[in-house]
C-alpha cells in the first residue's frame, strides 16, 4: 500500500494508525510508483488548490488515474477525498481528479467555520463500514463539503447535510478523519485494508 506523501497532509499519523491496522505501508510521491500501486491513500489537509497543484506538478494526479484503471484501490482522506471531485470553489476555481461527480464548497448554514469536531455519520450497508453502525460519531476538520454525491455511501449533519463518504468501483474517499476517530476510524481503515 502506498500513503502519499504529500506536503499537504499529518503523514505521520494517517502513517502510524495504517499500520496499527495491518497495512503495509510505503510512503512514496514518485509518480512511476504510485501509477502501479494496488492500493493507495490520498491524505489531506489545508487547501485544495495547493494540493492538487502539488500532485499536477509531481504527475502524481495522472498516476493516480493510471493506477485507478488498472484495478488499484483508493482512499481519500479529508482534503484527498475533496481532492477525488471534478472541481472546488476554494478560493476561486480548481479542478479536481474528476474520480468522482461533484463540486466542493463551503459549509453553509448557521454554526462556526471551520467544523471541528464529532459528528454522527449515517451510513448505507458498505464493506468500508462493516462493523460500524450507522449512526457512530467520526471527527471532522474543515471548511469545505460536497453537498450531496452521486457516489454518496455516508452523510452527516453541521448546519446542513453533506457528504461524508463515496465509493465509486475501487474509489472511496472520507470526509472525516479516520485516524483520529478512535476506534471506528480504525475499524475503517481496516476494512479499507481488507478491501478486495
Amino acid at each position: 500500500m502506498i500513503l502519499i506523501d504529500s506536503p499537504y497532509a499529518n503523514i505521520a499519523n494517517i502513517a502510524r494508525a495504517l499500520r496499527a491496522c495491518g497495512g503495509d505501508v510505503k510512503l512514496s510521491a514518485d509518480a512511476a510508483s504510485i501509477a502501479t500501486a494496488r492500493k493507495i491513500v490520498l491524505p489531506g489537509v489545508g487547501s485544495f488548490a495547493a494540493a492538487m497543484k502539488w500532485l499536477r506538478e509531481r504527475s502524481i494526479d495522472d498516476a493516480i488515474r493510471t493506477a485507478i484503471s488498472n484495478g488499484a484501490s483508493l482512499l481519500g482522506i479529508c482534503v484527498g477525498h475533496q481532492l477525488l471531485f471534478d472541481a472546488s470553489h476554494e478560493m476561486g476555481t480548481t479542478a479536481g481528479l474528476g474520480l468522482l461527480r461533484g463540486e466542493v464548497e463551503t459549509l453553509r448554514g448557521p454554526l462556526p467555520v471551520p467544523q471541528i469536531g464529532w459528528n454522527r455519520v449515517k451510513s448505507v450497508d458498505h464493506p468500508l463500514f462493516a462493523g460500524i453502525a450507522s449512526g457512530t460519531p467520526f471527527y471532522f476538520v474543515h471548511s469545505y463539503a460536497v453537498a450531496k454525491a452521486e457516489s454518496e455511501i455516508a452523510r452527516t449533519e453541521y448546519g446542513g447535510t453533506f457528504t461524508a463518504a463515496v465509493q465509486r468501483a475501487r474509489v472511496c474517499g472520507v470526509q472525516f478523519h479516520p485516524e483520529k476517530s478512535s476506534v471506528a476510524g480504525l475499524q475503517l481503515l481496516r476494512n479499507f485494508i481488507a478491501w478486495n
